[in-house]
């Protein structure tokens, strides 16, 4: 009687510890699952508020007649209205852009379902904050929501006057082509090149040691009809 109880004992303890280690698995799985959507919103939030305070403060202290030098006459702090989109292209399609704008806020809100990659959540949250610093100025900015126009300041050389907005747009999008590039997937995980083989993609190269190995009962059976009687 004492030996059954005992057993049971252990049984019940068995069942505890996997139930807990099922728990902490589980842990674990959200922990990083959530990390890198936080990542995302917080490089998001550096952006649009970076891009806000900048734009603030060049709107009340420099004269668009009278921009700012920087390094000589290549870099300036130039204020200007745009009514495009980044780097002063498209001009005359506000409203356009505002949806647009509004679309890219909603897609990435979507894809960081999926997120699992550092890297990605860095590249999205440089297209997410950039994107939402200008509609920031679409929607509250003059002449009026969604035909509000962008604040512009940043000028180098021949290149379009551009914002902090527009700079985390373009270096997100490279970011994310280079991760497109090496096989980087946006839920952490990497291909190879195409000569390259993942054992545990069950093709061609795939080897099951359960496929060659002999069925038990079916030896048994085979044995116990060839072997003579005793």
């Amino acid at each position: 009687m004492s030996e059954r109880s005992t057993v049971s004992g252990s049984g019940n303890d068995v069942g505890v510890h996997d139930d807990a280690g099922e728990g902490s698995g589980e842990g674990a799985h959200a922990r990083r699952r959530v990390r890198p959507v936080v990542a995302l919103l917080v490089v998001a939030l550096i952006i649009l508020v970076a891009d806000i305070v900048t734009k603030t403060i060049v709107v009340a202290t420099i004269d668009p007649m009278h921009p700012v030098s920087i390094i000589g006459d290549t870099v300036t702090f130039t204020l200007i209205r745009n009514s495009g989109a980044a780097f002063s292209m498209a001009t005359g399609y506000t409203w356009i852009l505002t949806l647009v704008a509004v679309a890219v806020v909603i897609g990435i809100v979507r894809f960081s379902k999926r997120l699992r990659s550092g890297w990605w959540a860095l590249g999205l949250g440089l297209v997410l904050g950039g994107a939402m610093g200008n509609l920031v100025d679409r929607l509250f900015r003059s002449p009026g929501p969604l035909r509000g126009h962008v604040v512009d300041f940043i000028s180098v050389g021949w290149w379009p006057v551009f914002n902090v907005a527009d700079s985390a747009v373009v270096c997100g999008a490279i970011l994310m082509v280079i991760l497109t590039l090496f096989g980087v997937d946006i839920d952490g995980r990497s291909h190879g090149g195409p000569g390259e083989h993942d054992p545990g993609d069950g093709g061609p190269g795939e080897h099951d040691p359960g496929e060659d190995a002999p069925d038990a009962r079916g030896a048994q059976g085979t044995s116990g009809k060839d072997s003579p009687d005793a």
